[in-house]
C-alpha cells in the first residue's frame, strides 16, 4: 500500500497533479484544497488513497491525493457512507475546507451538505448521521492554508479556462461550466481557479 508521494510536481490542474519520484510520475486525483496547497511548489508531499477496482471488464487504480492527513481521512470516512461515491466525495472537499465540512457535520447542516451537485436530502443525513460521532472531538477540521491568487488582468483567461477544465473532469458538460463561471469572473474578477470552481459547484445545474 502507498501512504504517501514525495518528488517533483511536474503538472498539476484543479483536479489533478503529476508527482515524479525516482524517475516515475505518479498521476492523482485531487481536490481543490489540495489544489490550493501546492499549486506553487517544485516539491511536494501528497498522502494517497487507492482506489482499485476489479472483476470486471473495466479494471481500474486510480490513485487520490492529498495534502494533509486530515482531508484523506476525511474523504475515507466520506466514501465509506452509502451512496457517497469517490467523485462526489472529491466534490464535497472541492466545495468545502475540511474545518467547514466538519462544522456542517457537526452542526446538522442539511442545506450547506445539499448545496453541492449530486447531493440529496437523504444523502446529506446520511452523512451527518454516519460521521457525526466519528468526527466530533477530532482534528480534522483544521482550516488549510490558502494561497493568495493573481489578478484577474492577468489570468483571467487562464482562470477560466482551467476552471472549465476542472468542472469538465468533475462531469459537467463545458458549455454551461461555461456560461457559469463567467458570469462569476463578471461579478468577482479577482477569485483564483479553485474559488470560482467551488462558487460553480454550486450554481451549475
Amino acid at each position: 500500500m502507498i501512504e504517501y508521494i514525495r518528488g517533483e510536481l511536474a503538472d498539476v490542474t484543479p483536479t489533478l497533479a503529476v508527482i515524479e519520484a525516482a524517475g516515475v510520475g505518479y498521476a492523482l486525483n485531487i481536490s481543490l484544497n489540495t489544489f490550493t496547497a501546492i499549486q506553487q511548489k517544485k516539491e511536494v508531499k501528497l498522502f494517497v488513497h487507492e482506489a482499485i477496482v476489479t472483476g470486471g471488464r473495466d479494471d481500474s487504480y486510480t490513485l487520490y491525493g492529498f495534502a494533509t492527513l486530515q482531508e484523506r481521512e476525511l474523504y475515507r470516512l466520506l466514501i465509506s457512507v452509502s451512496g457517497v461515491g469517490a467523485n462526489t466525495a472529491r466534490m464535497i472537499l472541492s466545495s468545502y475546507t475540511p474545518n467547514e465540512l466538519c462544522g456542517a457535520i457537526a452542526n446538522g447542516d442539511e442545506r450547506s451538505l445539499k448545496s453541492v451537485k449530486g447531493i440529496g436530502l437523504r444523502t446529506a443525513q446520511r452523512i451527518i448521521v454516519d460521521l457525526k460521532d466519528k468526527i466530533a472531538g477530532s482534528d480534522l477540521g483544521q482550516p488549510a492554508a490558502m494561497l493568495a491568487g493573481k489578478k484577474a488582468d492577468d489570468v483571467n483567461r487562464q482562470v477560466k479556462d482551467e476552471a472549465v477544465s476542472a468542472l469538465s473532469m468533475l462531469g459537467f458538460a463545458p458549455a454551461p461550466s461555461a456560461k457559469v463561471v463567467v458570469e462569476i469572473l463578471k461579478q468577482q474578477p479577482d477569485l483564483p481557479v479553485e474559488q470560482v470552481v467551488k462558487l460553480a459547484l454550486k450554481q451549475i445545474k
